[in-house]
């Protein structure tokens, strides 16, 4: 064996054995919490005890959950002149996956914290977008505004010892390595040129080679192909986890070809860029969910627990229970835009339909925890790629972290909040609620010791956000369930990423959109 540092084995060994108690001393100075999400509150729809003596109230359009669905759908309805609405939200933060947070007075995001340029088919955002100051049009091209764009570099990998730029490895891999990300590259061109993807994913026809797809995991069909090298199936792993919440061995073959051939392809080193350029803040997507909620004022209605809805003969009745005051609220309604999770769907809806039975019967749903680290100073670093947006630990089982501090133009060094994500898959929801919030971080420190040895040392504070159900899971069989669902009915509108299959902002602020806009 060789020496570490010039130690003797002996040394080493007595270095090592003391790690574990050096690691508790300095995890018991740092404060921690659970933040941003109340579980609770949650649980409480498996209480079937009817409301007793509800506030009654009244108003035009109930929309029953405050993510980007149903922030989507309070702008559609303000935008087509209908004011009078209510969003009721279980969170103390509308937004859902899209919530922002602050640490140390920075802000930092909880959620998702990037969106890719949207394409053609994704008109309805391209339109928020323009709305916002983001997109303008300049000589007769598009333009984006480049303080929202990623600073570049935008993305680093801890490879083989040192940082690399890009997330794919290139880093000394060998010849065989590289022919196997050109035969990638290839299939996913002949992907797109033979059976169309877009996103939003309804705006491309469903055809049989999809449903082929769609029938087999992603592992499957890359064993089919002859795509077996190590890095390859790593970093398509990495990018299904990092999207889908779990890896190819559980995604479908549609889902694993839908991320690059719905975006920016497959580009094998010197064919381009790995990923396009993508607008983000700080506070991730937060800056985008503040900006929806922040024209609906009172109409938004912040810790509501939504337990009933039900179609009445003029309308609807949707029961909700406040997370303050304990005191249950019955809104009269003509119309109610249902932008709830497909499980918690089936749970409040009083006779739920069909085809909302059947997603809560076979979807299944990754957990996503995202720990936020408050860093007194800037971390040293290892030989190679400069510090990036978005910074990766190859073979790690989480999914790397993105530094919050990126996008600021001070460039004087200072204290920063570094975001590390994990997916741990769909048997850790349980561990979600009996762990303590030390667990993640000893997780998080454990992946980034290698690239990152002084990290243990600079963390002051951490605050963990844990989703149980994150985001549903593109297993083989969504994208046929997924077809031509009734979600826009007489009195009940249905709008969620779930019924797009996976869980992105464009899909769900188009589907709440349509359901918005349907009501005009």
């Amino acid at each position: 064996m060789r020496s570490v540092s010039g130690l003797s084995r002996r040394a080493w060994l007595a270095a090592a054995a003391a790690l574990p108690l050096a690691a508790c001393r300095k995890t018991e100075a740092i404060e921690g919490v659970y933040a941003g999400t109340h579980p609770p509150r949650g649980h409480l729809l498996r209480n079937d005890a009817p409301a007793r003596d509800p506030v009654l109230r009244r108003t035009q359009v109930v929309i029953a959950g405050g993510g980007i669905a149903g922030l989507a759908a309070a702008r559609a309805l303000r935008l087509a002149g209908i004011e009078d609405f209510v969003l009721l939200e279980l969170e103390d933060q509308s937004g859902g996956n899209s919530r922002a947070g602050r640490l140390g007075g920075l802000a930092c995001p909880l959620g998702a914290h990037y969106l890719p340029l949207p394409g053609d088919a994704a008109v309805h955002v391209q339109d928020l977008l323009e709305e916002f100051g983001l997109r303008r049009r300049m000589a007769g091209r598009w333009s984006y505004d480049d303080r929202h764009l990623c600073h570049s570099p935008q993305e680093r990998l801890f490879f083989r010892g040192e940082w690399q730029e890009g997330l794919l490895p290139v880093h000394g891999v060998g010849e065989g390595t590289l022919a196997q990300y050109a035969r990638f590259a290839g299939r996913v061109a002949e992907a797109g040129r033979e059976t169309a993807f877009a996103i939003p994913a309804a705006t491309a026809p469903t055809t049989a080679a999809h449903l082929a797809l769609d029938a087999i995991t992603f592992d499957a069909w890359l064993a089919r192909e002859g795509l077996h090298d190590a890095q390859l199936r790593w970093y398509l792993d990495y990018c299904c986890r990092d999207d889908y919440g779990m890896g190819t061995a559980a995604v479908s073959a549609w889902a694993g070809l839908h991320y690059f051939a719905s975006r920016h392809g497959f580009h094998a080193p010197g064919e381009g860029d790995e990923r396009d350029a993508v607008l983000t803040w700080p506070e991730g997507n937060g800056w985008l969910a503040q900006r929806l909620a922040a024209p609906l004022g009172e109409r938004l209605r912040a810790g509501r627990v939504v337990t009933r809805i039900a179609e009445t003969r003029t309308g609807v009745e949707v029961d909700a229970l406040s997370a303050d005051s304990g005191r249950a609220e019955r809104w009269t309604a003509r119309h109610a835009v249902i932008a709830l999770p497909a499980f918690v769907a089936a749970r409040v809806l009083q006779v739920p339909p069909a085809f909302v039975q059947d997603a809560a019967r076979h979807a299944r749903y990754a957990p996503w925890i995202v720990a936020n680290l408050l860093l007194r100073e800037p971390l040293q670093d290892r030989p190679g790629g400069a510090p990036a947006w978005d910074n990766v630990v190859y073979g790690a089982a989480g999914l790397g972290y993105v530094d919050a501090g990126h996008q600021r133009l001070d460039p004087r060094p200072g204290p920063t909040v570094l975001s590390w994500y994990h997916a741990p898959g769909e048997t850790a929801r349980r561990q979600l609620l009996d762990t303590p919030w030390t667990h993640w971080l000893a997780l998080a420190r454990a992946e980034l010791a290698g690239p990152h040895p002084d990290l243990a040392g600079k963390i002051a504070r951490v605050e963990v956000a844990r989703y149980g159900h994150a985001m549903r899971i593109p297993v083989p069989g969504t994208r046929a369930r997924l077809q031509q669902l009734p979600l826009r009915g007489r009195r009940l509108s249905f709008a969620h990423a779930d019924w797009a299959g996976y869980s992105i902002f464009e899909e769900a602020f188009t589907l709440g959109h349509l359901a918005g806009t349907a009501l005009a």
